[in-house]
């Protein structure tokens, strides 16, 4: 009996192997094709029918991208510099209001948390318009500080709502013995809030940095200038060939870019984001 029971956890398992096998094969599938048309040489990555595989190695495609108008590493940089100012923005406004909604016996809080987590509701294409106006008038425009402001303000909701919880989870014995210790709140927060909330920190943060580099609509409609343009726009940019056709080639190129930077990111911090997330899901 005990045999039968071990071939059949045995044809269990190959069986989930080879569902995550094909599940794997299907999300890598269209990484993989963009990886070989960047690497096509000009033209075959237009032809149709297409050619999966290319005819020969060619790097022309990535050339083109570096070199394009005032030159990738500057739209690199572009893009760290928001997504960097947006981690901080999120990661410093999410924890102060977090520790205060969670630790504090503030009157009608639940009412100020729903209010807070209402932004995630509100498409937020409906306040570009707007934000635009009034960045205007204070000379905010085509800045990377206005457009961190907006990606900040993108994702704050759900930054609040993450570390909120993040402190929830933390156990009030430790809080109590540090009061007896001596510490004010400001200690309470640095000293043993923080350290106790590393995954929701870095859960906020790789949200906050992911929402910054993919995002397209906002840095359009407030980097009009071609040297404060970011790497989204850059790449809709670049793909338009000759007589208006899609060079399909050099946009492969420019999204494998695009990409590389966030893997690694990812993959180092995954352990702290899973755990982040599960942050207080037992509450």
């Amino acid at each position: 009996m005990s045999l039968l029971k071990k071939r059949s956890a045995s044809r269990n398992s190959y069986l989930l192997a080879a569902i995550c096998i094909a599940l794997m094969a299907i999300m890598l599938f269209p990484l993989v094709m963009s990886l070989l048309t960047s690497v096509k040489p000009a033209g075959e990555a237009a032809l149709w029918p297409p050619s999966y595989l290319p005819s020969g190695l060619s790097f022309s495609n990535y050339v083109n991208m570096y070199r394009y108008q005032a030159g990738l590493p500057l739209y690199l940089f572009n893009s760290f510099s928001v997504a960097l100012l947006t981690i901080a923005g999120c990661v410093v406004l999410s924890a102060l209001a977090g520790f205060g909604l969670a630790r504090f016996s503030i009157p009608y809080k639940e009412l100020f948390f729903i209010i807070l987590i209402c932004g995630m509701m509100i498409p937020y294409q409906t306040l570009l318009t707007p934000l635009y106006i009034m960045f205007s008038k204070f000379g905010m425009q085509n800045t990377r500080v206005g457009l961190a402001i907006v990606h900040t303000a993108i994702q704050l909701p759900f930054s609040i709502f993450l570390m909120r919880h993040s402190f929830e989870a933390v156990p009030r014995e430790l809080e109590e013995a540090a009061v007896i210790d001596g510490c004010n709140s400001l200690q309470l927060l640095y000293r043993i809030f923080l350290p106790s909330i590393v995954p929701g920190i870095v859960t906020v943060a790789l949200f906050a940095f992911l929402t910054s580099w993919n995002e397209f609509i906002g840095a359009l409609i407030f980097m009009n200038k071609e040297t404060m343009f970011t790497l989204p726009i850059m790449l809709v940019a670049s793909r338009t060939g000759y007589y208006g056709s899609t060079d399909w080639g050099i946009l492969q190129a420019g999204i494998i870019i695009s990409i590389i930077p966030c893997v690694p990111v990812y993959l180092l911090l995954q352990k702290y984001y899973v755990s982040g997330l599960m942050s207080g899901a037992g509450r």
